[in-house]
């Protein structure tokens, strides 16, 4: 297992950073440009996918095909390739499809490495906003252009301080919404629809809380690193790691994460 940065191979976070840049190459010429976007869904919700989730997805694996065909690759447009060793990639080519298709600058392309099923590098990138974000171990750090800057969440302790975020409400069970409820009427602040974007955030230290269901293994395995790097804690509505439900809890202190968790696991 990968336990510290110094053991993730620097070839292999070279690679993820270039995985970003083929994704971007493919998503950010496209965007605002009125692309078209299907349906996935046949039964009557909008679950859209464009060309430029596809043609993300396309170039990341093809680069992954021709620098380490033994790694596994999971993705969400195209069926997984099966692993020949201990690291696999996890790829979301748009988080946030819908965000990308009305414009608005907060999707993002989410980029894991695991070691035997552990998330050890994570990155989201913001390509719109020309942020990246990168998760290890070691610790996390934003970085744009040439400068890299540490991360850091803001250690926020308690409810009533916590800038919280979750993508929809809706998106909620009749339960968890009343439970998020809860958490809403305690909080300072709630912010709206950033997808995957507010677990950057909290990695820099300007959201402290992030609550999410019916998350895919693509939708958060990339965030794992980022928000621990930082310092932050993320776990499930129970206080484990048990994710097979998509339930997850992000937080920039372990304290704000039980506070969080005594809330939600009632859902």
């Amino acid at each position: 297992m990968l336990r510290h940065v110094a053991e993730v191979p620097s070839a292999l976070q070279s690679l993820a950073e270039r995985l970003a840049a083929v994704a971007r190459a493919e998503t950010l010429p496209r965007w605002r440009t009125g692309l078209e976007a299907d349906n996935k869904d046949s039964e009557g919700s909008w679950d859209p996918v464009t060309e430029a989730d596809r043609g993300s997805e396309r170039a990341m694996r093809t680069l992954l095909e021709a620098e380490e065909p033994s790694h596994g690759v999971d993705g969400e447009e195209f069926p997984s390739r099966p692993a020949q060793g201990r690291f696999r990639w996890s790829l979301d080519p748009i988080d946030g499809t819908r965000a990308f298709v009305c414009g608005f600058p907060t999707w993002t392309t989410l980029i894991a490495l695991l070691d035997d099923d552990r998330p050890v590098l994570g990155i989201i990138d913001a390509p719109a906003l020309d942020e990246l974000y990168l998760g290890t171990p070691g610790g996390s750090a934003l970085i744009q252009a040439a400068h890299r800057v540490p991360l850091q969440s803001s250690g926020c302790l308690t409810l009533p301080q916590a800038r919280v975020s979750t993508t929809d409400p809706f998106l909620f069970d009749a339960a968890g919404q009343e439970a998020f409820g809860q958490v809403r009427a305690a909080a300072r602040t709630i912010r709206y629809g950033f997808d995957a974007y507010a677990y950057a955030r909290l990695a820099a230290g300007s959201i402290d809380l992030v609550i999410e269901s019916g998350l895919k293994t693509y939708d958060y395995h990339a965030l794992i690193p980022v928000v621990r790097g930082a310092g932050g804690t993320f776990g499930d509505w129970y206080g484990g790691e048990d994710y097979r439900d998509g339930k997850v809890i992000a937080a920039a202190s372990r304290k704000l994460y039980d506070a969080a968790v005594e809330i939600m696991s009632a859902a």
